[in-house]
């Protein structure tokens, strides 16, 4: 658990430029492996959409319904 919590203390220190230039960053990698493996690309558009999906629940859920 001090692993999480040290981690939770970095992330605070992020403003939301910072969280957006990850993101960013994050899709331009995505990007490149697609570039150097085409087969990935050949995949079924729902995996993505259900990949996608996955990706959003929790933040969602903490976000919009999770009480404090």
């Amino acid at each position: 658990m001090e692993f999480i919590e040290k981690m939770n203390q970095r992330v605070k220190k992020l403003s939301i430029f910072d969280l957006q230039l990850i993101k960013w960053s994050s899709v331009f990698f995505a990007l490149f492996i697609a570039k150097i493996i085409p087969e990935i690309m050949n995949v079924n558009i729902v995996w993505f959409l259900m990949l996608c999906i996955l990706c959003i629940l929790k933040p969602f859920y903490v976000a919009w319904i999770k009480n404090e």
